[in-house]
């Protein structure tokens, strides 16, 4: 079957020259210009007898390989040995090579289009939009960033312990310690988050952080910090 093509299906004379070429399976460099000018012109005849408007540029091209044809038909005249003939075809390789330069770059680039497209990006946005405020400890402190100072806080007074040391308490639960914060924090209104903890076994240190969480989360009580690195306060609501 063959498959007739229009000039719509081309970008442009040299797009049409270039399939020519290719399909005749001829080497760029070394164009078989009668050949392929014979291809050129049936073609162009095919689409006048198709009623199909040619664009100028079409035109333009074929008078030039019907003169490229020309010249390299005509019998060479003695040139002397110091000179080099020109070969007619030049300019035109030079002009299909830049070409298919920039179609092989157009198609990368369409290519790299079409990936771009499956790509979707969005700005930044405050985060503080999709956080529940029930589960925020506090206005201006996180939950993260008090357990990164208490693991702080602990781990200086770890390191700061006497190395021999036993310290006897009572089961601690989180109720207890709920009870005797409120009772601190109505003497004292305000103290530092840390010295909730004077004692550093563990279940006083779990109770106790257990309850300042609960308290906060039923805004019995505040946490603020003025800044990054500086103490944290807990007051009375």
């Amino acid at each position: 079957m063959n498959i007739e093509f229009k000039i719509n299906d081309f970008e442009g004379p040299l797009d049409l020259l270039l399939h020519l070429i290719k399909e005749s399976k001829m080497d760029i460099m070394n164009i078989e210009i009668s050949s392929i000018t014979d291809q050129y012109i049936a073609f162009l005849n095919k689409q006048e007898e198709m009623n199909l408007e040619i664009s100028s540029e079409y035109l333009v091209l074929a008078s030039s390989l019907l003169e490229i044809k020309s010249r390299m038909l005509l019998p060479n005249e003695k040139v002397e040995e110091e000179e080099e003939e020109n070969d007619p075809r030049e300019e035109l390789v030079n002009r299909l090579l830049e070409y298919q330069a920039y179609k092989n770059i157009t198609k990368v680039l369409h290519e790299k289009e079409a990936l771009r497209k499956d790509i979707y990006t969005k700005s930044p946005e405050n985060i503080k939009n999709y956080i529940d405020e029930e589960e925020s400890i506090a206005s201006d402190i996180t939950l993260d960033d008090l357990i990164s100072a208490f693991q702080k806080f602990y781990q200086r007074k770890i390191d700061n312990k006497p190395l021999k040391t036993k310290i006897t308490v009572n089961e601690i639960s989180v109720s207890s310690r709920r009870h005797d914060i409120k009772r601190l924090l109505k003497e004292r209104k305000k103290m530092s988050f840390f010295e909730l903890f004077p004692v550093l076994s563990k279940e006083y240190v779990v109770a106790t952080f257990l309850a300042v969480l609960e308290m906060t989360k039923e805004k019995e009580i505040t946490i603020t910090q003025d800044k990054a690195f500086s103490d944290i306060i807990c007051e009375v609501v």
